[in-house]
């Protein structure tokens, strides 16, 4: 028959309790000086922002600001209107959603639904590769690649455009 060994509770009377509720209280409070220091970063940046904003208000309406067509603040009649920057960004992601929506719905359908085996092995890990890249990579490589290709092809676009 075997026997159930106890061990000795841990705590008061064992060689390395001291150590060991010593190391876990430094922890402890190692953490919290780490999540009161990221909370007060946090408030800070918030701080920092309104204090900011509210300083650009005081010189430029909120209308004007909204309903603004030009972003000038270097010239020297400064004009900070971020309508067209509004715009031009629904823009490109209206026609990256056109494009990604159907695309992407029908390549998971078809991989969970109709893709033999061998396929799905193959295609899911490319795919979960492709989705940890940030976008802001995939812009640059279109900036860097895909307009000067377009801009060979058809040399009136621009270089910073919605395709």
């Amino acid at each position: 028959m075997a026997r159930n060994v106890v061990s000795p509770p841990l705590g008061k009377g064992t060689r390395n309790a001291w150590k060991r509720t010593f190391s876990e209280r430094a922890i402890a409070v190692a953490l919290f000086l780490s999540a009161f220091l990221s909370i007060l970063i946090t408030v800070g940046i918030v701080a920092v922002l309104l204090f900011e904003a509210l300083a650009f208000f005081g010189d430029v309406t909120f209308w004007e600001f909204i309903t603004g067509t030009r972003w000038t603040p270097l010239f020297s009649s400064k004009q900070f209107g971020v309508l067209a920057l509004v715009a031009g960004t629904t823009l490109t992601a209206l026609l990256a959603m056109l494009v990604a929506l159907p695309l992407g719905l029908l390549s998971a359908i078809y991989l969970s639904e109709y893709a033999p085996d061998r396929i799905r092995r193959l295609v899911k890990p490319i795919l979960e590769v492709l989705a940890g890249i940030p976008t802001v990579v995939y812009g640059y490589f279109a900036l860097l690649f895909v307009t000067p290709i377009l801009r060979d092809i058809s040399g009136d676009i621009a270089v910073f455009n919605a395709l």
